[in-house]
């Protein structure tokens, strides 16, 4: 997809330093494993005994919640009155999860339970005035928010208003005000680590792990067996990693045990998904349900509805989940043709009309609205720019009669996307956001005034778009073992925060090469060390470019991570390329 080179990038190697002799001996691992540990910024002994050997008994305790144990109290209460409790979710995969856990855990408690999960484009994201009002008419008396409500202020004001109970499970940020105090919303307990007074030691935690601690409490407070609570890890784990929660503390050792445990779980329509997308269940890795089952679950918030998703994890007939799961499947591809014909032409106006821009604004008016911010992220990658995707929006707003544009943005380390709406937000019916990503709606008239401001304000240099790789050690490959490549598996799950390691080695000389795969996305090389040892690499690109780059070059420098390669029962090292300069 990117039409950058990876040879423009900036490499820069970690210089974090720590006794890594001793770390290596304290911990039997290699002193390469050991630098790769500190440069995750793990420090101090407990701390890499955590990362190396922790397990599911080093889980906070879900008490340090703020409110949680009053949370409960009013739970447990509801359930034993048979009072009416509606849960409210989100239509992404952290949403999807949370409901799921809270539904599942409620409906074991015995309480009268059912949930909503608004509708993208109809309702928008979170609790709305509607959802409100319908749960009154419904007769319901308490409202449990998932992954939302913490700045739903004037709809649990409605709620309230009506007569109904009200509790926030929340991950997101608390609405402030000029000067930094908190304005909670008006519910009867907020559970959301990241209100102030709250003691819980890791703030950085999904709404699906908010949710699992709830059930965890209510399940401790009701006389449920723990073990009931732990066998729905997976899905604190799947939370945690569909929204790109950062891979640290608690969060990596949920995703961790979370997926050694996906093989048992009783939830037939994941079984069902993880099969319909050809994977083993007994080898997921966080990379696919990050980048596999994640998008399968999000496709149907995307395109149709979310409900189709939970609908599906609570599946108890095995022929209706294949049915719901190849539906999944089959949406997820529908969106990823949608998403690379959105990419293609954003990508396309951008070489022809703002490449010269420093904040990207394009403006795909037939788009559906639910790929901008995908669509936006591979702009982002492409160019190493801020970049907005504007679509045509469906919703209408009040007091507006002409057409409105809707749009999502993801951002670069140099530019705050929040603060540069804020310096446009006269421009703007709706914003919100955060340094790295935002979402708005304006008028279509304004899109071009919205683009010419926002870089007329942007403060941003040449040196700003140059993406910067980070190396972990500089690592001949004489050095790389079959011993090294298992060992390195110690560090998993990768992501977000705890990424993949990468080393690198200067001038390899290309001996051979060779495109391979049907499309051409795939080059092997046969490379030799200056010392004379032979070694593959693969390199994942578009394979006749390479070539055509190439020329009649034959040395290069590489960033890349060592690997085993099983071929026909043998077995050989080689290195994934993920990054390379060609010498002149």
């Amino acid at each position: 997809m990117s039409r950058k080179k990876g040879s423009e990038a900036v490499w820069i190697l970690q210089t974090k330093r720590a006794d890594f002799a001793g770390m290596a001996q304290r911990f039997h691992i290699n002193q390469v494993t050991a630098r790769i540990i500190r440069n995750r910024d793990v420090e101090g002994e407990a701390a890499v005994f955590k990362y190396l050997k922790g397990t599911t008994a080093d889980l906070y305790d879900p008490h340090l919640l703020k409110d949680m144990d009053r949370a409960v109290d009013i739970l447990s209460e509801k359930i034993r009155n048979r009072a009416s409790i509606r849960i409210v979710g989100d239509y992404d995969i952290d949403g999807v999860c949370s409901t799921y856990l809270l539904y599942r855990g409620i409906s074991r408690c015995g309480g009268q339970v059912d949930y909503q999960i608004p509708e993208r484009i109809r309702d928008g994201y979170g609790v709305n005035e509607a959802i409100i009002r319908k749960a009154a008419a419904d007769g319901v008396d308490t409202i449990v928010t998932c992954d939302n409500g913490i700045a739903a202020l004037e709809q649990i004001a409605l709620a309230k208003e009506l007569g109904m109970t009200v509790i926030v499970t929340d991950h997101h940020e608390v609405v402030r005000d000029e000067d930094g105090n908190q304005t909670l919303p008006a519910a009867d307990a907020v559970v959301n680590p990241k209100q102030d007074g709250c003691g819980y030691p890791f703030p950085s935690i999904c709404g699906g792990v908010v949710a699992y601690k709830l059930v965890q409490v209510l399940y401790e407070r009701l006389g449920i067996p723990a073990q009931e609570w732990a066998d729905m890890l997976e899905f604190a784990a799947m939370a945690t990693v569909g929204d790109v929660m950062p891979l640290k503390d608690e969060n990596r050792i949920l995703v961790k045990w979370g997926l050694l445990k996906t093989p048992q779980t009783k939830s037939l329509g994941l079984r069902a998904l993880v099969d319909a997308c050809g994977l083993d269940i007994h080898q997921l890795t966080a990379y696919h349900i990050g980048f596999v089952v994640g998008p399968c679950l999000n496709a149907s918030g995307r395109l149709l509805t979310a409900k189709l998703a939970l609908e599906l994890l609570l599946c108890e007939d095995e022929k209706l989940a294949q049915e719901m799961a190849a539906q999944l499947k089959e949406l997820n591809e529908e969106r990823k043709e949608m998403t690379q014909a959105g990419v293609d032409a954003a990508l396309t106006q951008v070489e022809e009309q703002y490449e010269k821009d420093s904040v990207l604004v394009i403006y795909l008016p037939e788009c559906h609205e639910s790929l901008a911010g995908i669509i936006a992220g591979r702009v982002r990658e492409a160019w190493n720019k801020p970049a907005f995707v504007l679509t045509r929006a469906e919703e209408a707003l009040p007091g507006e009669t002409g057409p409105l544009a809707k749009g999502s943005g993801r951002s670069i380390e140099a530019y705050h996307m929040y603060q540069g709406l804020c310096g446009v937000q006269d421009l703007l019916l709706k914003f919100g956001g955060h340094p790295m990503a935002a979402g708005f709606t304006l008028r279509e008239q304004d899109v071009e005034e919205f683009r010419r401001r926002l870089n007329e304000q942007a403060d941003l240099k040449p040196e700003d778009f140059i993406p910067k790789v980070w190396i972990d050690v500089p690592m001949p490959l004489e050095y790389i073992s079959e011993q090294l490549v298992e060992e390195l598996k110690v560090l998993e799950p990768f992501g977000q925060g705890n990424e993949k390691p990468v080393f690198a080695q200067k001038n390899l000389h290309i001996r051979d090469f060779r495109v391979l795969g049907r499309s051409r996305n795939a080059v092997k090389l046969s490379l030799v060390t200056e010392q004379g040892l032979a070694m593959d690499g693969l390199l994942f690109t578009e394979g006749d470019r390479f070539v055509e780059e190439l020329g009649s070059r034959r040395t290069m420098d590489v960033i890349y991570y060592p690997d085993v390669n099983e071929y026909n029962g043998r077995r050989s090292l080689q290195i994934v390329i993920r990054e390379y300069k060609l010498h002149s």
